[in-house]
């Protein structure tokens, strides 16, 4: 890695991981449409060799936040829950890319990730991709943005929401009504939703 403070920009990636995509008690195979477009920012960050990070739930057998979610096991530490979909593997362990592990729903909390913004220093700009919309991304943002503003640090935050999905429980847990809640608690607290284009390359 880099001398963090040659970064500008840095693209979080939260929560993608099988056990919310591929398998288990709480994935959900819709979440795959905002793949596309995942990749085509990492590529971007790539090319401008900004920071990637990924953000990859992972919990112990006994940890409490499964009681909060049907008491439903998941993301368990050593198991392929906890990994990156395929399609992100190859990119984890690149020159500009870090992961991080959490143990809750906000990933301002993962150990290291604060220390890591500190000396990133002169990151102004961050672009916001993953799951869940509703969950772990607007707890980890709202919570990040809050750190910055008590340390008077001005950032931009860009949530893309071709980019971040949630899952459905039909008759419980409704996809649209839960985005538009976490759309509308971001915007509260100056993040930015944006989108690609047609036609934008």
């Amino acid at each position: 890695m880099k001398n963090l403070k040659v970064y500008k920009k840095c693209l979080i990636i939260v929560d993608m991981v099988n056990g919310f995509v591929r398998e288990g008690g709480l994935a959900d195979s819709y979440i795959e449409h905002t793949i596309k477009r995942q990749l085509e920012l990492i590529h971007e960050y790539q090319k401008e060799e900004e920071l990637i990070v990924f953000i990859k739930d992972c919990h112990e057998l006994d940890s409490v936040e499964h009681q909060r979610f049907g008491d439903i096991r998941h993301c368990l530490k050593g198991t392929k829950e906890a990994e990156l979909i395929d399609e992100f593997k190859d990119f984890e362990h690149q020159e500009n890319t870090l992961s991080f592990e959490k143990n809750c729903t906000s990933f301002r909390e993962a150990p290291g990730f604060i220390e890591t913004m500190e000396q990133a220093k002169n990151i102004s700009e961050f672009d916001i991709v993953g799951c869940c919309s509703d969950i772990c991304i607007v707890n980890g943002v709202i919570s990040m943005m809050n750190y910055f503003d008590q340390v008077n640090r001005k950032v931009e935050v860009r949530v893309h929401e071709d980019a971040i999905e949630t899952y459905e429980i039909p008759g419980i847990h409704n996809r649209k009504q839960y985005t538009d809640a976490a759309y509308l608690l971001l915007e509260q607290q100056g993040a930015k939703k944006v989108k690609k284009l047609k036609g934008e390359n």
